[in-house]
């Protein structure tokens, strides 16, 4: 994963995915840094090709002229054309060593390849392209994922890299990471925000696949004890986490925090389908049954719940 640059090692990050001119992640106009790996599995998850630390073949089937293309390029031998139905398919057991030459060949342009290695450079090369803009409206870098933490040394270089230029930092985070990595890069960030799913310990492992006490300590750890700039975010989804009984467990967990100045309020992040299609393109079956969405008519209820107890709340709508 690393190469020689300018005389010394530098070090790579695997992404998939780099978003410009983002406007709810931060403050202002930000360049969004998507980094590969998740420990979470949430099953609302909108990126799911950032969960796994790894290539993979992203297939969009109603694209496919089962040319058969790909199966002679795949150095992996990831495509082939079923004997029984001449259709093309994924061998999901392969691993992908995102070479693209699939991806080069398809003429139907059904083939995308998710992760991307990119030197530190490359990313601040990028990022730089609209210093202009995060000038102009006090935006700057956001990390995100997938889960920013899972390559924790790559993210304090991009991060440290940044600061260096005068970029306003943020990485979005589910917290749930070994204390010492978080307060490793959080000298060189601006502002977290760090997401709180559910306040049940097990209802959270029901929803996300791991319990929810290490997340919450770093929480109190940034919040409280290092006085870090956070932002909560709330993912919400009726039936799962927008009832007044779970409401009233953030306001209390939140609420000896609500006055400290490196609170910075509470986002609401209504669930979206927007990830569905891409679970279709990895060949796995969506987690969620039904439509969890919320009206305005109970974001306003939830958000007005919340300012009960004085919380600055915004509705992020995309």
């Amino acid at each position: 994963m690393n190469q020689t640059h300018a005389g010394s090692i530098e070090r790579k990050a695997l992404i998939f995915n780099v978003q410009k001119y983002n406007m709810y992640d931060g403050p202002g106009i930000r360049t969004i840094v998507f980094f590969k790996g998740c420990p979470l599995r949430c099953k609302w998850c909108s990126n799911p090709e950032g969960m796994d630390r790894s290539f993979q073949v992203m297939f969009k089937k109603r694209s496919c002229v089962d040319c058969g293309a790909c199966v002679n390029a795949c150095p992996a031998g990831i495509h082939v054309l079923s004997p029984e139905t001449g259709k093309h398919e994924i061998r999901r057991d392969r691993d992908c060593t995102g070479c693209r030459k699939c991806m080069e060949v398809c003429p139907q342009e059904a083939l995308t390849i998710s992760g991307e290695c990119k030197t530190i450079s490359e990313l601040l090369k990028i990022i730089s392209e609209d210093e202009a803009f995060y000038e102009q409206s006090g935006g700057g870098v956001t990390l995100g994922g997938g889960e920013v933490t899972a390559q924790p040394e790559a993210a304090l270089n991009l991060l440290m890299a940044c600061k260096q230029e005068g970029y306003n930092t943020a990485i979005e985070t589910c917290g749930f990471t070994k204390t010492e990595t978080i307060l490793k890069i959080a000298e060189y960030v601006d502002l977290f925000l760090f997401d709180i799913k559910h306040m049940d310990p097990e209802r959270h492992n029901e929803l996300a696949g791991v319990n929810n006490e290490l997340i919450l300590e770093n929480l109190k750890e940034l919040l409280h004890r290092r006085r870090y700039n956070v932002k909560v975010r709330m993912p919400m989804l009726k039936g799962i986490n927008d009832s007044r009984e779970e409401i009233d467990r953030v306001i209390q967990f939140l609420m000896p925090f609500r006055d400290y100045k490196n609170f910075k309020g509470i986002d609401l992040l209504p669930y979206h389908k927007m990830g569905v299609n891409k679970y279709n393109q990895l060949d796995r079956p969506y987690p969620i049954d039904g439509d969890p969405s919320l009206s305005d008519e109970d974001l306003s209820r939830i958000e007005g719940w919340l300012k009960e107890y004085q919380f600055p709340v915004t509705v992020v709508r995309h």
